[in-house]
């Protein structure tokens, strides 16, 4: 297993070092001056250029990225712009905020999202069948955005159920649990339709395997045979789906967080795109790009635990 996880991480390693020079490119390409926007609307051109020969803007782009580089490598992300704090300290207060939204997230669209499929592919063609494919199309084709606005209007304004605005406290207080109700609500209710169909795909096919009907010969009752000798092997596509979507949901989790104006990295790095807070936007760009391969570190651990010819052949 510790040779698996090191081959994985040691995998990362240059997509990371991709991340990095793609974001500090990007930001490059944005027309604003970052010493202008230090210097202030009213600065002198004199000063606005000292100002870009102090943050090292004259140099040329590779030299900028060298130093960039170094300091990243050194735990150093910069001082933001606009608030004139540093770039760690910000992320840090939002990372928390984050982490509890995914969390909140997964921890009940993945089980419903299993339990749909299951209840399909036992069911297959009948009308529990059809009503779980229903959900899942709408799912997938439904906006991230169109079901935040929908439920934030409704459950939120016209009903007065939920809190729909910031960040009531900690996940697990009873503020919290309400703050966060409706952004994971927005943000799993698209995870729930990838989930069901790959379940119900795959336990379709392993419930006409061999082992199946021999487990089913020996008298074993049908939820035994589903929960012990389906669920396993119909597990592993769903795995590596929740993997792959995990950029997905990082994606959904920044919308999600603009609309219900949740304090996390996905809104941190909308606010500072838009303001021109070039450290604190490759900062934000750093930590996603971060957890989309620790979740995939993840993925690949819990993919090598179900299938253990995995982690033999690597």
């Amino acid at each position: 297993m510790l040779n698996h996880i090191a081959q994985r991480v040691a995998m990362s390693v240059p997509v990371l070092f991709g991340v990095l020079l793609f974001g500090f490119l990007l930001l490059q390409l944005v027309p604003a001056d970052p010493a202008a926007i230090v210097a202030g609307p009213t600065a002198s051109p004199e000063l606005v250029e000292q100002i870009r020969k102090d943050l090292g803007l004259d140099r040329p782009v590779i030299v900028q990225f060298g130093i960039y580089l170094a300091r990243v490598l050194q735990g150093d992300l910069g001082v933001s712009l606009i608030s004139n704090t540093s770039v760690v300290a910000e992320l840090g207060e939002a990372i928390g905020p984050t982490a509890e939204l995914m969390f909140a997230c997964l921890v009940w669209a993945v089980p419903l999202g299993i339990a749909l499929g299951t209840i399909a592919a036992v069911y297959r063609g009948r009308l529990l069948d059809r009503i779980v494919i229903a959900i899942s199309v709408a799912g997938v084709s439904t906006p991230v955005f169109f079901i935040g606005l929908i439920l934030m209007q409704y459950i939120g304004y016209h009903w007065g159920l939920l809190p729909f605005i910031g960040r009531g406290g900690p996940l697990w207080s009873l503020e919290g649990l309400a703050a966060i109700a409706l952004p994971a609500l927005t943000l799993g209710l698209v995870f729930v339709g990838p989930i069901a169909r790959m379940t119900r795909t795959a336990a379709l096919e392993v419930l006409s395997a061999d082992h199946v009907r021999t487990a089913r010969a020996k008298g074993l009752s049908e939820r035994a045979v589903v929960l012990r000798h389906v669920l396993r092997n119909a597990l592993i596509p769903v795995v590596t789906l929740i993997g792959l979507q995990a950029g997905y949901l990082l994606g959904g989790a920044v919308v999600t967080e603009t609309i219900y104006s949740w304090p996390g990295v996905g809104r941190l790095a909308v606010g500072a795109i838009l303001a021109s807070d070039f450290p604190l936007a490759q900062g934000a760009i750093l930590i996603l790009a971060l957890a989309f391969l620790v979740i995939n570190l993840i993925v690949d651990m819990l993919y090598a635990v179900l299938d253990p010819r995995v982690e033999k052949h690597g």
